[in-house]
């Protein structure tokens, strides 16, 4: 029966983290990136050690099972003589010379349940171990995706910046064409080289920012190359409430705060029974001198026993103890509450920052449209001499700004589902 409900539990978990990790889409060479960067940056094998660490403390709780075997010898020189005069002689009571070697072993053999609770404080402090592990790795990965998407949005903007420019040079060309014919004039030419000039330094800004990231990423994942091309990133989307509920469920800051009421719970186990009783055996066995009357020879010795002990008073330490205890679970179940409440308002916004870049989007659409075709206008208004330079560059400066404000909306709308995607506690790599 336990191995068909066992068996039924881990087929439910697998069934929740397909359903879970079906619910976001993520490309291929994020996903490859994050795998990377779990296996280069440092932080994750430090705190991968604290796995080890605590699995070794486990094991070494776990020891506590079997008895403590020792093996004790020792020779001590005594003076004076113990002896009394008997029948006319000196007899002798014990040598000068004592001699002693023995094994000797103890065994609890009634704890009251004291090494079960060990047992389970340390199976404690080891899921608490490997849950820091992934809370580490989800933060990576966060971070690694935030990189990503911000060389996604450094590129786009950077080839918006492109296209600017080879529309402000072409129209250097005509002004050039026109100043050679006496139709423009030399400030229309020096007007247009100071849009160029304006226009290259935003897009040595924006290769900066670019390098900055590719350090980053270099920093996290151990490569500086990233060829994302779009805003990819997507998660089915839900309301408040069903949001805040799988967050409370699989978002490992929560899971985290419930492992240390785990911990505070086991630890409380522990202090009520240190007013148990304990019993013990003990038994030794070697060879010594001294036995009278041949108190030279070494001879053969044995001893088995069994102890007992009980506290009986402490101070109120105890008791005192258990008290810390309960307010340190209750501590910790106030500090669930208050990071339900966080989190809440941290959802809604994420929420609230989606539908308004959504509709922010499809607004921009419109613009974008508007400002090109008022960009070729212009361009047609130049080449027939009825245009000026300042309506081309106004023209072009709307269709930079149009072309931007949605680049921006979408890169938003990105991480404001990468970030609904965090808060949910969603594994997406």
């Amino acid at each position: 029966m336990k191995k068909i409900q066992i068996t039924t539990l881990t087929l439910l978990t697998l069934l929740t983290i397909t359903g879970l990790k079906a619910q976001v889409t993520v490309n291929t060479e994020l996903k490859t990136l994050i795998g990377q960067s779990f296996g280069y940056f440092p932080k994750v094998k430090e705190i991968e050690n604290t796995v080890a660490t605590a699995q070794e403390k486990l094991n070494l709780t776990t020891l506590n099972k079997f008895p403590d075997v020792t093996a004790d010898a020792s020779y001590a020189y005594v003076r004076p003589k113990i002896e009394i005069p008997l029948n006319g002689d000196n007899f002798q009571f014990a040598p000068i010379h004592n001699l002693s070697g023995s094994f000797n072993a103890t065994y609890a053999l009634f704890d009251f349940g004291r090494l079960e609770a060990n047992i389970q404080r340390s199976k404690d402090d080891l899921q608490l171990a490997k849950h820091n592990v992934d809370n580490i790795k989800s933060q990576l990965a966060y971070q690694v995706a935030n990189v990503y998407y911000n060389i996604v949005y450094l590129q786009k903007a950077i080839s918006i910046q492109d296209s600017v420019l080879n529309f402000l040079n072409e129209n250097k060309k005509i002004v050039e064409s026109q100043l050679k014919n006496g139709t423009a004039l030399k400030i229309d030419l020096l007007n247009i080289q100071a849009s160029i000039d304006n226009e290259d330094n935003r897009k040595i800004d924006l290769q900066n920012s670019l390098q900055k990231q590719l350090n980053l990423l270099d920093y996290t994942t151990g490569t500086k190359k990233a060829n994302g091309s779009k805003f990819d990133f997507d998660i089915n989307l839900t309301d408040v409430g069903s949001a805040l509920g799988l967050a409370q469920t699989n978002n490992l800051d929560f899971v985290i705060a419930k492992d240390k009421i785990k911990q505070a719970e086991s630890e409380l186990a522990l202090t009520k029974l240190a007013d148990k009783p304990f019993v013990g055996l003990k038994a030794a066995a070697g060879v010594k001198n001294g036995y009278v009357p041949y108190i030279a020879d070494m001879r053969f010795n044995y001893m088995a026993g069994v102890s007992f002990s009980v506290p009986i008073y402490n101070g109120g330490k105890n008791k005192q103890q258990q008290k810390l205890q309960q307010n340190i679970i209750k501590q910790n179940e106030m500090a669930i509450e208050s990071l339900s409440s966080t989190y809440k308002k941290d959802i809604e916004q994420a929420l609230t920052d989606i539908a308004t870049n959504l509709e922010r989007i499809k607004n921009t659409g419109g613009q974008i449209e508007q400002a090109k075709a008022a960009q070729i206008l212009a361009t047609n208004r130049l080449k027939s001499g009825t245009g000026t330079n300042l309506e081309i560059t106004n023209a072009s400066t709307n269709v930079q700004r149009a072309s931007l404000t949605k680049l921006q909306y979408e890169y938003q709308l990105c991480l404001a589902k990468l970030e609904l995607t965090r808060l949910m506690g969603y594994q997406y790599w």
